[in-house]
């Protein structure tokens, strides 16, 4: 309910000041698990892909980092966000999302921070797709890097859009690098397709 709440109050905030436009939502599977996997350009993208998608309850693999202080720990945790050590595998992380993913959706960021240019894409999200059997929706953002850029102290003018589509072209035979390639394509047209 917190989560459905904020996502909703995060919806009417986009929307009044960026111009929050959402396309392909009717692609986003409903009443059931999927793993939606975005672009990654600035902490704005995790909020928006929840209001994208409201009202179904999101859930995000977040770096532990964010986790230290108490208030934060219990603000993310009551988002559904679960901590994950980045640098090495983790995993006691990759067997949570795969329990998460029996029943709920998934955020993840392939390039595993916040990177322009795709250099740190992560294979987790392969063996996450290969093993847990569950659709892929690809999302582009657009604007939050020039809205909330890395290292800003505050918001800048501008306007959100989330292009969605689901990923089709995953086999049972593919391995988890041919999945993340495939992912990370589609993400990439979704850009192309602005």
């Amino acid at each position: 309910m917190f989560h459905r709440l904020t996502c909703i109050a995060l919806w009417i905030i986009f929307k009044s000041f960026y111009h929050f436009q959402v396309r392909g939502r009717e692609c986003v599977p409903r009443g059931r698990p999927y793993i939606l996997a975005a672009n990654h350009a600035s902490y704005l993208d995790p909020p928006v892909l929840g209001a994208a998608v409201t009202p179904s309850p999101l859930h995000y693999l977040a770096k532990e980092e964010l986790f230290r202080k108490k208030l934060a720990d219990w603000y993310l945790r009551m988002l559904n966000a679960v901590p994950l050590k980045r640098g090495s595998s983790d995993p006691s992380a990759l067997r949570t999302a795969l329990k998460i993913l029996k029943k709920y959706p998934l955020v993840i960021f392939p390039q595993g921070t916040r990177d322009a240019d795709w250099s740190t894409v992560k294979a987790g999200l392969g063996f996450l797709c290969k093993h847990s059997g569950v659709p892929v929706v690809a999302a582009y953002i657009k604007g939050t890097g020039d809205i909330l850029p890395r290292g800003a102290k505050g918001f800048k003018p501008g306007k959100i859009t989330v292009n969605m589509a689901i990923v089709d072209t995953i086999r049972p035979d593919d391995t988890y690098e041919q999945i993340v390639a495939k992912v990370v394509a589609k993400i990439k047209s979704l850009e192309q397709a602005e």
